[in-house]
């Protein structure tokens, strides 16, 4: 086996520049969040229409490999043994890509499009057809496009990792298009997409932090602090760390299993005590009108009318998707062997965003029918209170909620944990040298403590004393440059698509040359 030692090139870069946005957010937060905004802006504007067909090329791309003779490749070869049990690989896919946003997000996005629908679009806020395209948008969002966003790169570096025996880096990815050159850029190549994950992780975790701090203020009573916020970073760092160093078969498994079965339980909860025919009803209907316009929604940039609607909400969440899409698909890829190409794509893609789209038909449904058939303003408690108040205010109002609300806090605590593991393994193994396709997977251990605390500190300190919207928005502009790495990964794929032999397992010789 290679000796496995710290990578600094991949991780002095990225620990400079987040210690750099904290002492600079600090010392001049205004000018610090006017410099990141104009930046983001400018990204958004100018390369709107790359991240709208970007994504839909993904999906596109998905659909192809689905059905090409490349589907029944098994991902490390013919004799591969499966890493992890269908169920299990299953649940760490859905906790890994999902985490907390559906949970909150799905109450709370489409109120936002049902009271504020895009200007171009013509529609009233609060009408029936607002409602329809509030929640059609939700399936846009959340649904297939996202998911072949994490799917396709991390079906190729599955494949080349694998496969090929190439090294855990984002650069494999590239190898087969570009050949054993690129390796000389793996150091930045690697150390821009940690970047992005990380400064994402951080704001992540601080959003998380003060929705479960806010939700505990219920029964606490008294206001966020510092030291109350520091409590439960402390806790869901420690939470993610001791999982993510556990392993892949214990902390990370468990604790994913664990998670799904609790949404799951929510879910079944919110559709019998909920508005269920109503969110059936509005539920089919949108479904209908979002496959309808699918291709002119996945690709509405707003430039015709001067709509800022998608920079605000379709190509800021490509964006985001993109920035963390690379380092995933090291941790989805890594979890993949044994598995043939359409059975990733299946768990990866189809099955989680089948998932999410009854999840929106049950917590997007209910939110509007309490929004236009009861007295609880939802989208006053939006804007008054924040977006994680709307879906402890929604399940105040459904029978059991005084059981119910530390429930759902226990929920948010492990969705943000099991996101949060899955991520920290990652990037142990990112920043650690020398793993291949026969290293200990559980490698990196010491990177992974050591990242967990690092992104903890900067989360606790950017909430507690600056804000959180500065490594927020530092973290969408890796979307772009992420962006680029993934599209010309996809070249890797049409490559495979001509050659599917060339997938064909290498002698061990060629494998250890391959990962030097």
């Amino acid at each position: 086996m290679p000796h496995q030692t710290l990578r600094p090139l991949v991780f002095w870069p990225t620990f400079l520049i987040l210690l750099g946005a904290v002492v600079a957010s600090y010392l001049d937060l205004e000018g610090f969040l006017v410099i990141a905004n104009r930046l983001n802006a400018s990204i958004l504007e100018n390369f709107s229409w790359l991240f709208s067909l970007g994504s839909l090329y993904l999906l596109i791309m998905a659909v192809i490999v689905y059905a090409s003779p490349l589907g029944r490749v098994r991902i490390g070869g013919p004799s591969a043994e499966p890493l992890l049990s269908p169920l299990r690989w299953f649940s760490i896919t859905l906790c890994t890509t999902l985490a907390v946003g559906v949970l909150f997000w799905t109450t709370a996005e489409p109120l936002y499009h049902f009271m504020s629908p895009p200007a171009s679009s013509g529609l009233d806020a609060g009408s029936s057809d607002a409602m329809i395209f509030s929640m059609s948008t939700m399936f846009l969002h959340w649904s297939f496009t996202p998911y072949a966003i994490y799917a396709v790169p991390a079906l190729i570096f599955a494949l080349a990792f694998y496969n090929l025996r190439l090294r855990f880096s984002i650069s494999s990815m590239l190898e087969p298009l570009f050949g054993p050159r690129i390796k000389r850029f793996s150091g930045l190549i690697d150390a821009v997409s940690l970047y992005a994950l990380v400064a994402g992780m951080a704001s992540s975790l601080g959003t998380g932090a003060l929705t479960l701090t806010g939700g505990m203020n219920q029964y606490l009573g008294g206001e966020t602090t510092p030291l109350r916020l520091g409590i439960v970073v402390a806790i869901i760092v420690t939470t993610f760390v001791l999982s993510a160093a556990s392993g892949l078969q214990k902390g990370i498994a468990r604790l994913s299993a664990l998670n799904a079965a609790l949404l799951l339980a929510l879910g079944l909860f919110a559709f019998v005590v909920g508005p269920t025919i109503f969110s059936l009803a509005l539920g089919v209907e949108s479904f209908g009108v979002f496959v309808d316009n699918f291709f002119s929604k996945s690709l509405f940039t707003g430039t015709a009318g001067e709509d800022e609607w998608p920079q605000w909400w379709s190509i800021f969440y490509w964006a985001v998707w993109f920035a963390w899409a690379p380092v995933a698909a090291l941790f989805l890829g890594k979890i993949s062997r044994g598995y043939t190409v359409r059975q990733f794509l299946r768990v990866n893609l189809l099955y989680p965003a089948l998932f999410a789209s009854v999840w929106i038909v049950i917590f997007s449904g209910t939110a509007l029918h309490f929004q236009t058939h009861t007295e609880v303003d939802l989208y006053a408690v939006l804007s008054d209170q924040g977006v994680e108040n709307v879906l402890y205010t929604l399940f105040g109002q459904l029978p059991l909620s005084t059981l119910l609300i530390p429930v759902l806090l226990f929920i948010a605590f492990i969705s943000y944990v099991t996101a949060a593991d899955s991520q920290t393994d990652a990037i142990g193994n990112l920043c650690t040298r020398g793993l291949t396709a026969e290293s200990d997977l559980n490698a990196g251990v010491v990177m992974k403590v050591t990242w967990g605390v690092i992104v903890g500190i900067v989360a606790w300190v950017m909430v507690s004393f600056i804000g959180i919207d500065g490594v927020k928005m530092l973290s969408n502009l890796g979307g772009l440059p992420a962006l680029v790495i993934v599209l010309i990964a996809t070249g890797s794929l049409w490559v495979w698509l001509k050659h599917p032999e060339r997938l064909d397992i290498p002698t061990s010789s060629t494998s250890q040359e391959r990962a030097s």
